[in-house]
């Protein structure tokens, strides 16, 4: 069903509000806590995904004021734009470092050159969409397979290092589906109800994810205030408690974060932080880092004394 005499589907346009209201809301909460990068990251994606419905529902059609070629470009790059973006999000989210050369080469070589040579230059040469889209699918295809192996392996890896739900894994497996059947939906020429499902199918599931892990952080670094306030008040010091809580909302550290600088408190070295959460001594090392900028200090001395600063 089209609506408002476009080429645009219902189900196109309901996604598309919906993204638009998220996003605004989520703009909100993201400019309150600027630090939280995987806010960031997760905007970035739902911008993407306003793109693309947009284009995609829009173009092409013949009413609109822009040369059919052209918008045929805009609405195939939106979704390009897309699936180039989704290993970075998946990277930078899951902290999956071993995916570096999928990230900054693989997508540019294996992604945009395909797209580059035939949804453009291709096409603008030749005036024919339907060879053009064959030919720049070929490539990608294939890559998208290899990389979600690799996507795949090391998302097991981390959640099996966390010690997260299988749920989860399996969820965020599901998630990222809609990124392999993108080259075959685009080589096939399926229609835009069916695309717009698949695709916006798998934003769903990944905001839901996000929803959910952002709100276990949450209630997870709750817990820990009042496990170190509780331990901060044995000593006599409720003042230093609270003040320290204070500290650690207004530099927006995460729930590992606050767990770091908890065992930080206690004296441990990395080695046995590491050991204390499960995880390896360079993630204690990367948190570490990440905790020094936010506060805005260089050693663990002056980090201490700034988040206990009455």
């Amino acid at each position: 069903m089209k609506v408002f005499d476009t080429e645009m589907e219902l189900i196109t346009l309901v996604f598309l509000i919906s993204q638009i209201i998220l996003l605004l809301f989520q703009l909100l909460f993201y400019y309150q806590k600027s630090f939280d990068q995987k806010k960031g990251y997760y905007l970035t994606l739902l911008t993407l995904f306003i793109v693309y419905n947009l284009c995609g529902g829009l173009f092409p059609d013949s009413k609109i004021p822009m040369p059919i070629v052209f918008q045929n470009i805009l609405a195939y790059g939106s979704g390009f734009a897309l699936a180039c973006y989704f290993p970075y999000f998946f990277y930078n989210y899951y902290n999956l470092k071993r995916l570096k050369f999928h990230v900054f080469y693989g997508v540019s070589i294996f992604l945009f050159v395909p797209f580059l040579s035939c949804i453009v230059i291709e096409y603008l040469i030749t005036l024919n969409l339907i060879n053009s889209v064959k030919h720049a699918m070929y490539v990608p295809a294939i890559y998208t397979i290899v990389a979600m192996y690799f996507i795949y392996r090391e998302i097991k890896k981390t959640f099996e290092r966390e010690s997260r739900e299988k749920s989860e894994m399996v969820l965020t497996y599901l998630s990222i589906m809609p990124w392999i059947s993108m080259p075959i939906i685009s080589y096939y020429g399926v229609e835009q109800f069916t695309e717009v499902v698949i695709i916006n199918g798998g934003f769903v599931v990944t905001s839901a994810l996000f929803f959910w892990r952002e709100l276990v952080e949450s209630r997870e670094i709750n817990q820990q205030f009042v496990i170190l306030i509780d331990q901060l008040n044995n000593e006599n010091k409720p003042s230093q408690a609270e003040q320290f809580k204070l500290k650690c909302e207004e530099f927006n550290l995460t729930c590992r974060e606050v767990e770091v600088v908890v065992l930080m408190l206690n004296g441990l070295k990395y080695k046995d932080i590491a050991s204390n959460l499960f995880i390896a001594e360079r993630t204690v090392t990367k948190h570490s880092q990440n905790i020094f900028l936010k506060v805005g200090v260089s050693n663990k001395f002056d980090l201490i004394k700034t988040l206990q600063s009455i």
